[in-house]
Formats: C-alpha cells, structure tokens, sequence
C-alpha cells in the first residue's frame, strides 16, 4: 500500500487494533504519503470503544441521551449525533481526536458531517440550526487544537459548508479556510450523480491552497466488486476529466479489502 498510494485512509482507532504506530509510520513511507485516519462525527458506531467507554470527565456516546438523534437508516450500529452537543463535543475534542492523533496520523477524514445538511424535515439524522451550527463550529475547534493536521470532509459539500462561517477560539472564518481537502461517495458509480458532481466542481472553482497547495478533492465511488474494471476505469475517467483524485472500492459498508487497478 505503501508503495502504490500517496493518500491513504485508514481506520487508525486504537481500540480496534487495525493498524500498530509502527505500520502507520510505514504507510507513511518517510514523508511521500499522507495518512489521514477515518473519523466518523456525524455519528457514532456501537462497536467503538467510546460508545460505553471513557474516562472520568466523559460522557459517552451510549450514555449522551441528549445528543443521540435517531439510528441511522441502513446502518443499525450507528447513531447519528448532535454535532453541536457540548459533551459530544468535548468527547471528540479531548478524548476522540488526541487518541488518534497519537498514533501518528496526518489527519482526519471527517464522515457523516452531511448530517449538517439535513434540517429537521427527516427521521433520518435531524438536524435543527444550532446543530447544523454546531457542527461547523465543531471543526474550527478541532483546528484550533491541531493547526497542522490535515482535514479532509467527505460528503457534505453543498453550500451548507461551502458558503458557510465557522467559530473557534480563533474567531469567525469561512469554513472552507479549515478544510485542506473534500471527498464524496458515489459521484459516478453506481449512479452519476450530476447534483454533487457539480457541488465539486464549485469547490474546484474556489481556487482554495490550504498552506500554499492545491486544495484536494477526491471521489470514492463504488465498482460492486473488486472485479468490475469497466465501471472502475469509467469512474476512474470521469473523475480525472474534472481534475479530481480517484478512488474506487467494492461497496459502501464493503471494503473489507482493497481494489487494487493496476491498469489505469
């Protein structure tokens, strides 16, 4: 992996023992590559260890009644969050976070922030304003904590986040200016998605350079196996005519392996 990749996402939470400090640290591969951790905030799975978990001073994911939104449809392990909870908030900052900063990540790959984008008109993850606002404020102070860490947003890229203002201790910014990066599923496979397609192509135009590079957008789209070239090569394609980076696996849920392409 270290040798085929330049961006690696991988699940680097200590309680579930994927991957030692010393395998991140090859990943990473003396500097060539970035390895950001996958870091679901949006909500919160029950196999973490955080779900039931946590030191004095914590309240838990399981334990946050206040803060649990509803099980996420499709997933019945997950419970969406109010991002603008105050302990949900502190869990992720002081406890979440620093755990994974510590296994020698680059960064972190924010899932399930889409929930910003709901409103409350849905069973699936309502989110009134405060949380939406929340949810925004909850970067800029993950920012504030960790100004070098690379962060990289996937799937809430509409105007929600892309014309939306931040506060953290630093002051009110666009929230764009947190970001070095966004990513979204399901672009052009299984489905072209012509909507959030052109959500990305407005990040694009933004011309953002986080710390002096380009900003970085990524599709992860979805091949039904690790088999199906075609519809790979063809994500692959459609991606790249737009200037975006990448990345194809099996199915959302799946990826229990990794789709190797050598031939594009």
């Amino acid at each position: 992996m270290a040798a085929t990749y330049r961006i690696l996402d991988i699940d680097a939470d200590p309680d579930m023992g994927n991957f030692s400090v010393s395998q991140i640290k090859t990943l990473k591969n003396g500097g060539a590559n970035k390895v950001l951790s996958y870091l679901n905030l949006g909500s919160c799975e029950n196999f973490r260890g955080y779900w039931s978990n946590v030191p004095a001073g914590f309240l838990s994911c399981s334990a946050n009644k206040a803060a649990q939104l509803g099980t996420y449809s499709g997933y019945s392990n997950e419970v969406w969050m109010n991002v603008g909870n105050a302990a949900y908030q502190n869990l992720v900052i002081n406890y979440i976070v620093p755990r994974l900063a510590a296994q020698g990540v680059d960064g972190f790959y924010f899932d399930n922030m889409e929930i910003v984008e709901h409103g409350t008109n849905t069973s699936n993850g309502p989110c009134d304003a405060q949380c939406s606002q929340g949810g925004l404020d909850l970067i800029a102070k993950l920012r504030d904590k960790y100004p070098s860490m690379l962060f990289v947003l996937q799937n809430a890229t509409s105007d929600k986040t892309r014309l939306g203002r931040a506060t953290g201790a630093s002051g009110t910014v666009a929230f764009p200016s947190l970001l070095d990066g966004i990513a979204h599923e399901e672009v052009y496979k299984p489905v072209h998605d012509s909507s959030v397609e052109a959500e990305l192509v407005s990040w694009s135009g933004m011309n953002l350079m986080p710390g002096g590079r380009k900003f970085w957008i990524g599709t992860l789209d979805y091949a039904s196996s690790c088999t199906n070239t075609s519809a790979a090569q063809s994500a692959f394609q459609s991606s790249r005519a737009r200037g975006f980076s990448p990345s194809v696996s099996d199915s959302s849920a799946g990826q229990q392996t990794v789709c190797y392409w050598p031939a594009f």
